[in-house]
């Protein structure tokens, strides 16, 4: 069974007896094309199901109305949310959305941004991947002058356009509300510090405990990679909750920079007989779906994703109505919430009350 051709431009042309530009203006509405000609085209077109070829038209034009957004991981629902807010932005300005997933790996992100940058979107919205510590791949964006906006994760070397979470005034907040449960042993999950979001929140972490006047234990301080596989994190998790409780002193609280983490915690927790949050109190950080679920219920902190992303999609389209914006990027900063629930209330059986400084 032979393949069916796909209509082209040409093929309507020949049907009609016109030249393929009428055709081209007819379906663009040229005011110099008259409307029986524009009403032929339309209804031969419906016909013979014909789909423009947009990469084409933005190869010809310099405008293809797709914006690329790289992901570092797509079965997150924290990047799921900010998808949803870049896309509920834009759509209202006729563009649509490219989804690339770099995988947390740097050549699959340059990878992304050579694709996009092949078929020419108008610009480009990224997390940066966990494993890049050089930038020179986004500079190629800024050099083609292509608008490029980073949330969450941005290059700290790169002068454009930013939506991030206030990473230490979270962690800081997370700790002191440990602080005010009664915790005075506070542990700390840490992620890789070469990453900018996880060296912010160790610092709010250390911060805390400085200026409430608590000694700072370098054993109750582990670092892993809190960014790979949910089951990876979780048992990660799980084996330094079972490390910090087979030390002499041992801690009433941990704050964990991963929701996931802090999911693995609790298993730990519950599966050697302590008691949350009497025993040891909990914190995590993103507030995930996972953590409203959960029993006990994981206090954590709201980064408001879905906001993140529609203030990525609005930077995006500053700068398209005006491209001298460019030379004078903004950096938007979210300030997280925490959202307190049983993990963490010691003093008073609390769920879901929101704080934020």
């Amino acid at each position: 069974m032979s393949e069916r051709k796909k209509t082209t431009i040409t093929d309507i042309a020949r049907e009609l007896d016109v030249t393929p530009s009428t055709v081209s203006r007819a379906l663009n509405n040229h005011p110099r094309i008259s409307d029986s000609t524009k009403k032929a085209v339309w209804n031969l077109v419906k016909k013979l199901n014909y789909q423009p070829n947009n990469i084409a038209t933005a190869l010809r034009n310099g405008k293809s109305n797709f914006i690329g957004v790289i992901v570092p991981t797509s079965d997150r629902y924290f990047f799921a949310s900010v998808i949803r807010g870049i896309e509920e932005v834009v759509r209202e300005e006729g563009y649509n959305l490219i989804i690339c997933q770099s995988d947390e790996q740097t050549n699959k992100e340059q990878k992304n941004i050579d694709a996009l940058l092949q078929i020419q979107v108008d610009g480009i919205i990224a997390s940066v991947a966990k494993a890049t510590t050089e930038f020179s791949y986004f500079e190629k964006i800024i050099n083609q002058n292509v608008p490029l906006v980073l949330y969450d994760r941005a290059g700290e070397n790169l002068n454009v356009n930013s939506v991030v979470c206030d990473d230490y005034r979270g962690a800081y907040n997370a700790v002191s509300h440990l602080i005010e449960q009664g915790c005075t042993n506070i542990a700390h999950f840490a992620g890789q510090q070469h990453i900018k979001i996880y060296k912010d929140r160790l610092n709010g972490y250390l911060d805390a405990l400085k200026d409430h006047g608590l000694e700072i234990n370098e054993r109750f301080i582990i670092e892993s990679d809190l960014i790979n596989d949910t089951d990876i994190i979780l048992g990660a998790g799980a084996k330094m909750t079972n490390n910090l409780f087979s030390l002499s002193e041992t801690p009433d609280g941990i704050f964990s920079a991963s929701d996931f983490a802090a999911l693995g915690a609790i298993k730990a927790l519950k599966s050697n007989g302590i008691s949350i949050p009497d025993e040891v109190a909990l914190i995590g950080f993103s507030n995930d779906f996972s953590s409203s679920v959960i029993e006990p219920g994981l206090t954590s902190l709201d980064q408001h994703t879905k906001k993140m992303g529609m203030n990525a999609g609005k930077l995006f389209l500053e700068q398209i109505k005006d491209p001298k914006k460019i030379n004078h990027p903004k950096s938007i900063v979210l300030e997280p919430k925490l959202v307190i629930r049983e993990s963490s209330s010691i003093k008073k059986n609390t769920t879901s009350e929101v704080f934020s400084s």
